[in-house]
C-alpha cells in the first residue's frame, strides 16, 4: 500500500510537471489584453479586435474612434492608460469644448479603473499599441518582413504583427502561438527550424515525434508550406521581423537582429 501511495504521489508530480511545463497556455500582455477587451465589451463600440469603430450620434466624429486612428486620440501610452482607467485623458478632462462634444454623443468611453486591476490595464494597454499598429521596425530588413507577412498572410491566423493567440481547436494548448511568446521558442530553436516551418509547415523534429505530430494533426488549423509562395530575400526578412519582435517583447532595448538561438 506504501508503495502505491508513492507511485501515485509521483504520478501526480509528474502530471503536475507536464501541465506547468508543457501543457499550461503562456499567453503574452498583448493577447491577454486583446482576450480582456473583449470579455469587458470593449469591441461592442470599437468593433472586433478594435479596427472598426459603430456610429455615435452626436459627435463631431459621427463614430467611434477604433484603435488605427489611435494617433488622433493618445500620444504616449500613458494617454491610452489615462483613456482606460478614466475615460478621458489628463489634457482632455480640461478642455471645455471636449466635454460638451462628449455630452452630446450618444456613446461616452467608461472609466474601468475601478473595474479592472493595475495589471489588467497594463494588459490592455498592451494590446491597444499593437492594434494601433504605431510601432515598426527601423531596421528596413525587418521592416520589409513586417510587410512580407501581411501579403503572405500570416496574420490571419498569427493575428497584427504575429502577436495573437487566435483559437486552434484541437491543437496542444487549444491557440495559435504568438511569435512573442514562450510558445515560440519551444516550436522554432533556431534559423534552420524557422526556415523549415515557413517552407513546409512543420519541422524534422516535430515530423519524429509521434506525440507533437498527433497534437499537429489534431489540430483544427495547420500551418501552410510557403515554399512556392516565397519571393527572393523572404525568409531572411521574416526572421529579422521576428528578431525585432521577440527584442520588443522582452521589455529591454530593440533588437533588429535575429532571436537568440537555444544552447
Amino acid at each position: 500500500m506504501k508503495k502505491l501511495l508513492q507511485l501515485l504521489v509521483l504520478f501526480s508530480l509528474a502530471a503536475l510537471a507536464l501541465w506547468t511545463t508543457l501543457l499550461r497556455p503562456k499567453l503574452t500582455p498583448v493577447e491577454r489584453g486583446r482576450r480582456l477587451a473583449e470579455a469587458t465589451g470593449c469591441f461592442g463600440c470599437h468593433g472586433p479586435e478594435g479596427m472598426e469603430g459603430t456610429a455615435n450620434p452626436g459627435r463631431a466624429e459621427k463614430t467611434v474612434p477604433s484603435f488605427k486612428a489611435l494617433m488622433m486620440y493618445a500620444k504616449s501610452e500613458q494617454e491610452v492608460r489615462e483613456w482606460i482607467r478614466d475615460g478621458v485623458t489628463t489634457a482632455r478632462s480640461k478642455s471645455q469644448s471636449w466635454r460638451a462634444d462628449r455630452e452630446a454623443g450618444a456613446l461616452r468611453m467608461p472609466a474601468f479603473g475601478k473595474r479592472l486591476k493595475p495589471h489588467q490595464i497594463d494588459d490592455l494597454v498592451a494590446f491597444v499599441m499593437v492594434a494601433s499598429g504605431e510601432n515598426s521596425p527601423k531596421d528596413s530588413l525587418a521592416l520589409a518582413g513586417r510587410s512580407r507577412v501581411q501579403a503572405l498572410g500570416c496574420t490571419g491566423c498569427h493575428g497584427r504583427d504575429g502577436r495573437y493567440a487566435r483559437p486552434n481547436p484541437g491543437s496542444l494548448k487549444g491557440y495559435i502561438p504568438p511569435w512573442d511568446g514562450e510558445d515560440f521558442a519551444e516550436l522554432v530553436r533556431d534559423r534552420k527550424e524557422f526556415d523549415e516551418w515557413v517552407r513546409r509547415g512543420n519541422t524534422g523534429r516535430f515530423e519524429t515525434n509521434p506525440l507533437a505530430m498527433y497534437f499537429l494533426r489534431r489540430a483544427a488549423v495547420h500551418m501552410p508550406a510557403f515554399e512556392r509562395f516565397l519571393e527572393p530575400g523572404d525568409l531572411d526578412a521574416l526572421w529579422a521581423y521576428v528578431g525585432w519582435l521577440r527584442g520588443r517583447s522582452k521589455g529591454g532595448a530593440v533588437s533588429d537582429g535575429p532571436p537568440p538561438e537555444s544552447p
